[in-house]
């Protein structure tokens, strides 16, 4: 184990350990004494710096979060209004679920554990509502959300079925919730 005293990179690296544990062994897995030992640290360490494992959940959630805030900062298309919307959301889902498929499932996993367990809710929330607000810069907050859900849904599916994602199947369905895309509407 790792004999330094003064370790300032200890508590990212217990919660990068957190995230491993928890996309090989799941949620089920994840004890301060598994997370000690794969960031190979002494147990008094995660609970030092994580006193209950919801401390140390919300904190891999916040972090796995920032995976899809990357991929929509490395792309730049939402803020620029010549973009079409839909298909941008399309590619944005594309590319997050093309990407590393144990971080998004982590991902979801500490998502879905917020229905369980009541510290995670906020931080869980924090994804949809913050893609919402910068949905809402280019459509109205009630379309915005409904966005989002749908996103968050397709998303869902592809994960539980194994299915491959159909990008232009979501881009038609995205298309559909927003005003004047010229798809069919929902319901017509």
């Amino acid at each position: 184990m790792a004999g330094r005293r003064y370790d300032p990179e200890r508590r990212q690296r217990i919660i990068d350990a957190a995230i491993r544990v928890v996309g090989r062994s799941g949620l089920a897995g994840l004890t301060h004494r598994s997370v000690a030992r794969e960031a190979d640290v002494p147990l008094g360490s995660t609970t030092y710096h994580f006193a209950t494992l919801d401390e140390l959940m919300v904190a891999a959630l916040r972090q796995a979060n920032e995976g899809f805030a990357k991929v929509i900062a490395s792309r730049g298309g939402l803020e620029d209004p010549r973009t079409d919307l839909a298909a941008e959301l399309a590619a944005l889902t594309g590319e997050w679920l093309g990407g590393e498929r144990t971080g998004v499932e982590l991902e979801y996993e500490l998502y879905l554990a917020a229905l369980r367990r009541p510290a995670l809710r906020p931080v869980a929330a924090e994804w949809c509502e913050d893609l919402a607000a910068l949905l809402s810069r280019r459509t109205d907050p009630v379309t915005a959300r409904a966005l989002v859900a749908l996103m968050d849904g397709i998303c869902l599916q592809v994960l539980l079925t194994g299915t491959p994602y159909d990008e232009e199947y979501a881009r038609e369905m995205l298309g559909r919730l927003l005003p004047g895309h010229g798809g069919p509407r929902i319901g017509t």
